[in-house]
């Protein structure tokens, strides 16, 4: 069900009741996009059943579903129709379109067009454990989960959450991890796997990727001597779970590992409450594990270990990166 965790910080005193969180999610219930609409958000039944409640309780977990539809047209399709128009006025009126004039074509073009185009539609899983007071998102992006934390906060007045932050970030732990002379200095329960990310800091900013290769190596620690720190990093706990940590704490490429959902049985015809019941169990046992083994877990705004003034926690993008893979494929556990 979890193919990525981001977590957040619920602020003490939150605690509505399902009838309460139905009735506020209620108001942003999904529609689908109009004839004339580009983009649509919203939340639908976790179930799939219309008309069904929006919040499902399984296991003393809270479960929404949060969906994006959007509708796009060619950005050529759209210039071609509007340049299409703007000949026309220039053959009848005997004067060329301004540039504003042309960026009112443009649009009104799109409009025209979205009509015929076709939706895409994604659904994003949101759990909310309110006992340990976190909210989690399975979102893959940062866009993604900005969404669903600005739809939450919209819908509930005294809502307050924030990323959780660690003493140590996951940057410097991962670091320390892929210098170790020896697993045993590894935080228990966890194992480095096969792939990771080093990205250096100079103004090349110059990525090494491992793929499907041992880690525990002079060459991976002669990159990090260089001055080239994980991004990422592949890593497995118990035996369980294996994922990628993010340099911004996102855990990506959740894999429940062989024997986690043997004994899985079918409750229903779904398998919702057996999925949700097993995949947060498994993930509220890992999820204070992590956060141990990075120090624990900081008060919002304090700084975190391996952080200078200013750096921002969060994952920077890419800027015209030199890439160099080691490994192929996309096996990391």
């Amino acid at each position: 069900m979890f193919k990525n965790v981001t977590v957040y910080r619920i602020a003490p005193g939150w605690a509505p009741t399902l009838e309460a969180m139905e009735a506020a999610l209620d108001a942003q219930r999904f529609v689908p996009c109009g004839a004339s609409q580009d983009k649509s958000v919203g939340w639908m039944e976790p179930r799939g059943e219309a008309h069904g409640p929006l919040v499902e309780s399984v296991a003393g977990q809270r479960i929404l579903k949060f969906v994006m539809e959007t509708k796009s047209v060619p950005g050529d399709i759209v210039r071609e129709k509007a340049q299409e128009e703007a000949d026309h006025i220039e053959a009848t009126t005997g004067r060329k379109p301004g540039k504003k004039q042309t960026k009112e074509l443009r649009e009104d073009a799109l409009q025209a067009l979205l009509p015929m185009a076709f939706p895409r539609r994604g659904s994003v899983w949101v759990w909310i454990d309110q006992a340990n007071g976190l909210l989690i998102t399975d979102a893959s992006s940062q866009s993604k989960v900005d969404e669903i934390v600005t739809s939450l906060v919209a819908a509930f007045n005294d809502l307050s959450i924030t990323l959780l932050q660690t003493a140590v970030t996951p940057q410097t732990a991962m670091t320390n991890w892929l210098s170790a002379q020896s697993p045993d200095e590894w935080p228990q329960g966890f194992n480095v796997e096969r792939e990771c990310e080093l990205k250096s800091g100079d103004e090349e900013k110059s990525v090494v990727k491992f793929t499907r290769h041992n880690l525990a190596t002079d060459e991976v620690r002669k990159h990090i001597v260089e001055g080239k720190l994980p991004t990422k990093l592949a890593m497995s706990w118990e035996g369980r779970i294996g994922f990628m940590l993010t340099e911004s704490m996102q855990l990506k490429k959740i894999a429940f590992l062989e024997g986690v959902f043997d004994d899985r049985a079918v409750d229903d015809e779904s398998g919702f409450d057996t999925d949700v019941a097993l995949s947060t169990g498994e993930l509220q046992k890992l999820i204070p594990e992590l956060i141990e083994a990075l120090g624990g877990e900081i008060a919002f705004g304090d700084m975190p270990a391996g952080t200078s003034d200013g750096e921002s926690v969060a994952a920077s993008k890419p800027h015209g990166e030199a890439v160099v893979a080691v490994g192929e494929g996309e096996a990391p556990f």
